[in-house]
């Protein structure tokens, strides 16, 4: 029990490292606060005059398909900064300090959830300027934000394994684009999944990007009025769904980012 405290006591303080780094780089958190309100200004008045969405709006359907992109793209913070920490030999100065060496990749996911944490609370308000609503209840509200939370910081997992592998931070921006953007597109993010062709659809049906988003959707009382209910297993348990992709990610990429971490520490 001791060395588990001890372990998140070294989180706390990499975590909070990461979060001080905003002060000394203030383009961070511009990024973070301008590139919200673009994708949601962008879509809810460029698309949402061309989309038709029957029975309902489509700026309420728009909204949880772009909070699920934007957590997304936001965990790939977590595979640039651990390519830099390595780039500039952060994580050497890590390895010579009397703590755990999980800690940093701890503190690494950590920090980059509450970067996701702000921009949420910036893209909701962004989203009520446009006409977006929460109908449900608080608890439901608040549930589907914890659900993006959650799935963000899993996903976080995945790009800090990306980010030991590859430490390129221009490396990384490219591949993350290169994967992410066609995911979280071919989806039920901004049009109904249902409105794709049949190879497309059957993706994007068991996408867990679409599982999240039609959770976050159901929970937030955004499904419009006479919308057809889904088919495929995934979307008719979208919730269930996430949550066993958010346990598989984990369960898989939290080991290989510790066993590349060791392995990159170790080179150094």
């Amino acid at each position: 029990m001791r060395s588990v405290a001890f372990l998140f006591l070294d989180a706390a303080v990499i975590a909070k490292r990461n979060m001080i780094r905003i002060k000394r780089v203030p383009e961070i958190l511009v990024f973070v606060v301008l590139s919200p309100i673009m994708f949601v200004l962008l879509f809810a008045y460029v698309f949402g005059g061309s989309i038709n969405i029957p029975g309902g709006s489509y700026r309420e359907f728009l909204i949880a398909g772009i909070f699920a992109q934007t957590v997304v793209f936001g965990s790939t913070f977590t595979g640039v900064g651990i390519a830099e920490d390595i780039q500039k030999g952060i994580i050497d100065r890590f390895r010579s300090l009397p703590m755990s060496q999980a800690a940093v990749l701890i503190g690494r996911t950590a920090s980059d959830l509450v970067y996701n944490v702000l921009t949420l609370l910036i893209m909701a308000l962004t989203g009520l300027v446009v006409g977006w609503r929460i109908h449900s209840s608080l608890w439901e509200g608040l549930a589907g934000f914890a659900l993006l939370l959650a799935f963000a910081y899993t996903f976080s997992w995945v790009m800090a394994y990306v980010g030991l592998l590859v430490p390129s931070v221009e490396v990384i921006n490219n591949a993350s684009f290169m994967v992410i953007f066609p995911v979280t597109f071919i989806a039920n993010t901004f049009v109904p999944s249902e409105n794709l062709p049949t190879v497309l659809r059957t993706f994007a049906e068991w996408n867990p990007i679409s599982a999240l988003t039609q959770a976050v959707r159901e929970l937030f009382g955004n499904i419009p009025l006479g919308a057809p209910e889904p088919t495929a297993w995934p979307l008719q348990n979208p919730i269930i769904y996430t949550l066993i992709w958010g346990v598989i990610i984990v369960g898989v990429f939290a080991p290989l980012a510790s066993l590349r971490y060791r392995k990159a520490v170790k080179k150094g």
